[in-house]
């Protein structure tokens, strides 16, 4: 029986995927074999020695420990795409708010109710200040071409925008699914140069911290339009400030309000609803909760942040599961420990992903405890798991 601890509420769909024949599900678990959750903060979780995934609801994990995780050899699962389409719709929305004060506009309206004034007379007198322009034939920049820019950059496309993507780290999967009428752009400047409007569908890196500031203002069009619906720390607060205060940026949309950024001008802040539909909250606990299930059922490893992708049919009695660094020679002590200990290798596969690298070997009978304690013994191995099927 796998003990299952939820950090937050995970929608009923996901927690369905979890037979309750081989899984315990609750928010005071002990000891916990895996975790789901969403936007709750683990950098100082303690680890419970049978920890052995850690699977986020969503596609950010900056409130997961990711390092100490890898060293520990627990798996860390996110669920790329899941919530593609609420972050695509609500980015469409943030375009026009970004063209058009409707925001502003709304609020003007409820002012002169308040004040006893003739509503439908006073729109008409007043409803210029809140003009802005169409989408239809302005320029659109994309940066980060993943599974919710790639949604956005095609949607763009047919509201009548011309579109530069950006993403050098670009996969097979997104090129595939990118409208033909998207241009590529090789660089940031390319995209700062000519474009009306930019969006940010990056995650948030040591290198993309605050990668819109004044240096980057600056290469872009006068009277840019800027939305942020990936992550708040992208997006230099002061700078932007600054630049909106010049009207340098004409408009700026963060789904990351703080106290600071929602003191300038042009700002329409919201509160962090990108992921919040139901409908993306199912598909992003349905996706979470089968990573994590078939992860300590099987071995097998689907959309880690930390490890190597690594799926393998079952071919033997017994499954190692192993996690550990990617090193020369380790191969090689694994399959010494199973040849001495008489152990017949019906499949292996290994993958590695940058210092760390996964291992699932398919063995012909059951293997006991010592030679798995030998298998962990071994310089650089983390973590041994054994199934048995």
């Amino acid at each position: 029986m796998f003990r299952i601890k939820t950090l937050n509420k995970i929608s009923p769909a996901g927690l369905s995927v979890l037979d309750k024949s081989r899984f315990t599900v609750s928010d005071d678990a002990e000891n916990e074999d895996g975790i789901l959750v969403r936007s709750a903060d683990m950098q100082d979780y303690p680890f419970p020695e049978n920890l052995r995934a850690i699977a986020r609801a969503g596609a950010g994990t900056n409130n997961i420990p990711i390092a100490r995780c890898s060293e520990a050899g627990i798996v860390v699962f996110n669920t790329p795409g899941a919530n593609a389409n609420a972050v695509k719709e609500l980015t469409v929305c943030a375009l026009l708010l970004a063209s058009r004060d409707v925001v502003g506009g709304a609020d003007w309206v409820k002012l002169q109710a308040g004040s006893g004034a003739d509503v439908a007379a006073a729109v008409e007198k007043g409803k210029s200040q809140f003009v802005g322009p169409e989408l239809m034939g302005k320029t659109l920049g994309v940066i980060g071409l993943g599974a919710i820019g790639v949604q956005v950059a095609n949607i763009a496309t047919k509201l009548g925008m011309t579109v530069y993507g950006y993403d050098p780290f670009l996969s097979v999967d997104a090129a595939l699914s990118l409208s033909r009428f998207v241009h590529r752009a090789m660089d940031l400047e390319t995209i700062y140069k000519n474009c009306d409007y930019i969006t940010l569908h990056v995650p948030q890196t040591p290198e993309t911290r605050g990668m819109i500031n004044t240096d980057a203002i600056n290469m872009m069009k006068g009277h840019v339009r800027i939305l942020n619906l990936a992550r708040g720390g992208l997006v230099n607060d002061d700078d932007m400030l600054a630049a909106l205060e010049t009207g340098r940026v004409a408009a700026y949309v963060t789904d990351f309000p703080n106290n600071k950024i929602v003191q300038g001008k042009r700002v329409v802040a919201i509160p962090h609803l990108g992921a919040s539909s139901p409908e993306s909250e199912e598909n992003c606990a349905v996706m979470a909760a089968q990573e994590l299930k078939d992860y300590l059922e099987n071995g097998n490893i689907r959309n880690a942040v930390n490890l190597p992708s690594l799926v393998q049919d079952w071919s033997g009695e017994t499954r190692l599961c192993i996690i550990h660094r990617n090193v020369p020679n380790m191969l090689a002590s694994v399959t010494t420990v199973l040849s001495r200990e008489h152990v017949n290798v019906e499949n292996m596969t290994n993958k590695s992903r940058g210092e760390y690298a996964y291992t699932i070997v398919d063995v012909s009978a059951r293997v006991g405890d010592a030679v798995a304690n030998e298998l962990r013994a071994i310089d650089g191995i983390l973590r041994v798991r054994v199934l048995n099927h």
